[in-house]
Order: structure tokens, then sequence, then C-alpha cells
């Protein structure tokens, strides 16, 4: 401790925090990493989660992720922020990527899984499931921090690999989908 300061209370009521002796003219820090323990480090898109995911929208994303048709499906996803849940939106069947961005809000976000059949170069067809966050520019700060705070627990809970991200909804498009998904096989 330094001389002539004790922990406590300081001259203008404050109360030193465990680490930091007080002065009784001025706070006097003690030497860096003496009596604390270092934080660990998070990025925080890592290891934030503002909502949880719906029960019954988990059961349906793991059937989604089953699914036997070959034609494009999506299922679009919102989160509810009174409940604090990331919900079901809506389910599109036979969709393409051009219509699909018609059906996205342009100034809220949304959570898509597409499902999207992608025919290769070589003429071998796969199946892929994307996961697309749209984020728009123009939304409430708000709305953005929940959805992305709330993305990686999605991203985990559906098990998806191909994550992308659009911030104008006009950027959905079959040709720039294909160039995502070209960076995979």
């Amino acid at each position: 401790m330094v001389s002539g300061c004790r922990g406590g209370r300081g001259p203008e009521g404050w109360v030193s925090p465990p680490g930091f002796p007080v002065c009784r003219s001025r706070p006097v820090a003690a030497a860096p990493g003496v009596g604390r323990r270092p934080l660990p480090l998070r990025l925080p898109s890592e290891s934030l989660v503002v909502c949880d995911v719906a029960e019954d929208l988990v059961e349906k994303l793991r059937k989604f992720r089953f699914r036997k048709e070959t034609n494009n499906a999506a299922i679009i996803m919102k989160i509810d922020k009174d409940k604090r849940l990331v919900v079901l939106d809506e389910e599109l069947e036979g969709i393409s990527p051009d219509e699909l961005k018609d059906e996205l809000p342009e100034r809220q976000p949304r959570f898509i899984v597409y499902s999207y059949k992608y025919q290769h170069d070589d003429g071998r067809v796969s199946y892929p499931l994307c996961f697309i966050f749209s984020s728009p520019v123009g939304c409430k700060p708000e709305q953005q921090m929940m959805y992305a705070g709330s993305k990686n627990k999605l991203v985990q809970t559906a098990e998806l690999t191909k994550v992308f991200e659009i911030r104008n909804t006009e950027d959905l498009t079959e040709e720039w989908l294909r160039e995502k998904l070209g960076f995979f096989h």
C-alpha cells in the first residue's frame, strides 16, 4: 500500500474498490494487477446473448434442416421484443432469392434460413442451408443491437456454417448468393 493511504472511504464519501487504496487527498491506484483478477477477453458479438430461440422454432429449424423437398425454401425469423425470443415470422416454399428480398422489410432486421438449389459448374446439384442476417441501414440502433446480439445463438442452435449478412435488401440476388456459396465449393 502507498504510504499515508488506506483502503476505505475517501474524502468525498466514495468507497474505494478492493485493490485501490484511498489517500486522504486523492485516490491512488494500486500497482497493475495487484489484488485484481484479469477479466477474460470476450468479443461482444461472441458473448452477448440478448434473446433466446423459441422452442417451437428450434423444432421447426431441425425439421427444415432434414427436409426432403428439392425446391428453394425459407424460414424468416424476427425478434419478439417483449418476450425477448427469436420467433417464426414466415415460412416460404418455392421462392427464389429475388422473390425472397421482396418479402423482407426494408427498415427492420430479420434472420433467414434459406435452402437453396445450387447448380455447380460441373453439373452437380447441392442444397446448401444458408443463414442470412438482414440488417438494413436505417434500422433503429436498439433493434440492430438485439438482432446482432442474438445472431450467434441462433446460428449455433440451427447448426449452420454458411452465414452471410446483408445491409441492403436489394443486395439479396441469385448472383450474390451464388458468389457467396462459391467460397464453400
